[in-house]
């Protein structure tokens, strides 16, 4: 089990050594210090976070790494080796008119974040280094956030326990950048650890982490990028949440959430639309579904979640109605070459589909997926074996490891 195994340590080296000779080249000296923060990948558990209830991510040994170094004065100034620029902003386009646009927006919105908290941000120098793709689902903003944010705590020794830096980087993306995200994937890039999943409640924010030992059970996760493009991602998740909440008062509770799955046929015998009744047959089964793995999990019968993820694919096909024809491809496949589960992760209408897999079957289910797509005529996916990685933090140097 080289492969997968390997698969956690190296991707995150290689990318800290280029966000460390990106720094050096960009500004005559190196950083002092690097800080990453992962993608994240959701097991199980799809619109469930805005209708308070639970999800199910782990980390991806895929990351963002910010290499840094205090600047004086109230200044940052960013690289990106993904764009090739260099941007620079005070602390008058951060809180004031002209503000900064673009994936500069993340930084900045770090930034503002923590001065709207209170805190005094050091000025900084940074460069930027990612292996998390972007527009996947795997959350490739909340890993920028993340990475920055940890740097900006170290560099200006912030009293700011890692427990609050979700709710931080949430208000980042939502306040300053405008993007609608839920608290789950910055909870998952801060909090995660190493070998496990984290079991989220977001109606209290609380979590447990539950053992995720793939490597000890033999088996992998692949993820598959289907490469579709986002179809009417935006209008679709707003139109999703709007009937969520419509049928939450409808029944007369305060999220879905509430509506246990032993009460679900009286819930859906009250409601006169079948759309919503769909709807809410989801979100219901699947909060089932989350603490049915979470339960299997904690006992350690990793192999026996495959069926839960598969139904969880099939909810949101039939009942949510967020798939599409290459991510149904993908999961079917990946099921006809011996995944344990498979399923879409993410909110759908393009994005990534995760399959359990035994570690030594993951190269023939991707060549299976792959030769899927081609018979279809779909654009060739990608796809990384992975096993669940730690959250954001401070890179050791050689000497400190």
């Amino acid at each position: 089990m080289s492969g997968p195994a390997a698969a956690r340590r190296p991707a995150t080296a290689d990318v800290a050594d280029r966000a460390a000779t990106g720094f050096t080249e960009a500004y005559g000296e190196p950083p002092a210090g690097r800080w990453a923060a992962p993608g994240r990948a959701n097991l199980i558990g799809e619109h469930t976070d805005y209708n308070d209830g639970f999800v199910l991510p782990f980390a991806l040994p895929l990351r963002t790494v910010a290499a840094a170094a205090p600047q004086p004065g109230e200044a940052w100034t960013v690289w990106s080796e993904l764009s090739g620029e260099t941007i620079s902003f005070g602390a008058d386009q951060v809180t004031g008119s002209g503000r900064v646009t673009g994936w500069g927006a993340y930084v900045a919105g770090v930034v503002w974040a923590l001065r709207e908290a209170g805190h005094r941000v050091p000025g900084a120098r940074l460069a930027i280094a990612s292996d998390v793709p972007l527009g996947a689902g795997l959350s490739s903003s909340a890993a920028l956030e993340a990475a920055v944010l940890a740097a900006l705590v170290d560099l200006g020794g912030l009293d700011l326990p890692t427990e609050r830096w979700p709710r931080l980087a949430q208000r980042a993306e939502n306040r300053y950048v405008g993007a609608p995200t839920g608290i789950m994937d910055q909870s998952a890039v801060v909090r995660c650890w190493d070998g496990h999943a984290l079991f989220l409640d977001c109606r209290d924010e609380s979590v447990e982490h539950v053992p995720f030992d793939l490597d000890a059970a033999g088996l992998a996760v692949l993820v598959v990028d289907s490469r579709a493009p986002h179809r009417h991602a935006d209008g679709e998740y707003a139109a999703r949440r709007t009937s969520c909440e419509r049928a939450a008062g409808l029944l007369g509770v305060t999220a879905l959430r509430d509506v246990p799955a032993d009460g679900l046929a009286g819930a859906l015998a009250r409601l006169d639309e079948e759309e919503t009744r769909r709807r809410v047959r989801h979100v219901v089964t699947e909060n089932q579904r989350v603490l049915d793995t979470v339960a299997l999990l904690r006992s350690g019968r990793v192999r026996e979640i495959g069926p839960l993820l598969t139904a969880s694919h099939a909810s949101m096909r039939d009942d949510f109605e967020i798939t599409v024809p290459e991510v149904d491809t993908a999961v079917e496949a990946a099921l006809a070459a011996g995944a344990l589960g498979a399923r879409m992760t993410g909110g759908g209408f393009g994005g990534c589909v995760l399959a359990l897999v035994d570690a030594e079957r993951a190269t023939p289910v991707a060549t299976a997926v792959t030769a899927a797509y081609a018979a279809r005529g779909f654009t060739a996916p990608g796809h990384v074996t992975v096993l669940p990685g730690p959250g954001a933090g401070r890179i050791p140097t050689e000497e400190e490891s």
